[in-house]
């Protein structure tokens, strides 16, 4: 008995057989039951971005519809310099709604991968504006107090919350968990004060928690992330994409907060146990089957090297840890076989994507 195959779908799609939504419906449907890693290479992990340049060409439009809807409210609002508040909330709230009217379409509907990001994104930024203008206070804002910003910030989150419950966006739960660092970086900042400098979010050694602070949430989307992975080990429903863009966000947050604290020691030994870092975080990406959490720490530290490390030791680490990363991309999943195997008896293998 012959195959339908995705040609067989978009001749159907074309004839009126089946509609758009249908069609991907049913796709969707054969990828559970098949499985997404079907068609590829043993220890590949699926993910998508976009499905084809029809998306890519929406989200131009989108973007390029955000930036005259920008214009458009920028110029009535300063038009209205009694009420620029009251506009800017009056026009976020009409902003929510055709962002609501278009997720309708384009991620309940069509499912479209490329503009449920940018509808995410955009979303954030209206829900955002809105908030701001609606509950902070505007002129303790402009001598940079930031007192009345974890209100509005809050309740930009729960918006974001709100429009994940409905449309399922994993993008947004990486918006979701930035949001939360937002929220706690501004508690703490409130009780502790404002950090000196940027690097003080990352330093043990700085006053305030702002270092313990990063770390926690981190650990706790990281944690957030691997319920997802748990729950979807072979990686076929939108699950395991929530956890993938959460790893992204957790990631840099854990090393960032190692790193810095191991390198303001400024000692060969403080080297070394920040290599050993990034080992133990190879080894934890290799385990869990994520290259996403060991490219935002590997990606971070390359950075690091760039700025911090003098110019030989900048272009030695930078070597070393492409070196690192090209041969763990050759021999993933023979590197994680190995690892999985002393390890049947601890980790729950059930619950992990399948060694090969």
């Amino acid at each position: 008995m012959s195959q339908i195959t995705q040609d067989d779908i978009r001749a159907a799609v074309g004839s009126g057989l089946l509609s758009e939504a249908q069609a991907a419906s049913l796709t969707a449907l054969a990828h559970s039951r098949h499985g997404a890693r079907e068609n590829l290479a043993p220890g590949d992990e699926p993910f998508e971005l976009f499905r084809g340049f029809n998306e890519i060409f929406i989200v131009i439009g989108l973007i390029i519809l955000a930036t005259g809807w920008g214009a458009v409210t920028g110029l009535s609002v300063a038009g209205n310099l009694g009420g620029v508040l009251e506009k800017a909330t009056m026009w976020s709230l009409i902003g929510a709604a055709l962002l609501w009217v278009l997720s309708e379409y384009f991620i309940r509907r069509r499912r479209m991968v490329a503009p449920a990001i940018a509808l995410s994104i955009l979303w954030t930024i209206n829900a955002s504006i809105g908030m701001t203008a609606e509950f902070s206070q505007v002129f303790m804002l402009m001598q940079n107090d930031y007192s009345s910003l974890p209100l509005p910030m809050a309740l930009t989150t729960a918006a974001i919350g709100v429009f994940w419950l409905r449309f399922r966006v994993p993008f947004a739960m990486a918006l979701m968990a930035l949001g939360v660092f937002a929220i706690a970086l501004m508690l703490a900042a409130q009780q502790a004060g404002s950090p000196d400098g940027f690097a003080d979010l990352f330093l043990f050694s700085a006053s305030g928690p702002f270092a313990w602070v990063t770390l926690l949430v981190g650990a706790a989307v990281f944690a957030v992330a691997m319920l997802f992975d748990l729950s979807d080990p072979h990686r076929v429903t939108r699950r395991s994409a929530q956890g993938f863009w959460l790893h992204v966000v957790a990631a840099p947050a854990l090393v960032n907060t190692i790193a810095l604290s191991l390198l303001e020691r400024g000692t060969s030994d403080a080297n070394m146990m920040l290599m050993a870092v990034l080992v133990a975080f190879a080894l934890v990406a290799i385990i869990i089957d994520r290259r996403s959490f060991l490219i935002a720490a590997i990606g971070y530290s390359v950075t690091l090297a760039a700025t911090v490390f003098d110019g030989e030791g900048a272009a030695m680490t930078i070597l070393i840890l492409g070196l690192f990363l090209v041969i763990l991309g050759a021999f993933w999943a023979r590197i994680r076989a190995l690892l999985l195997s002393p390890l049947s008896r601890v980790l729950p293998l059930d619950r992990l994507p399948p060694a090969h």
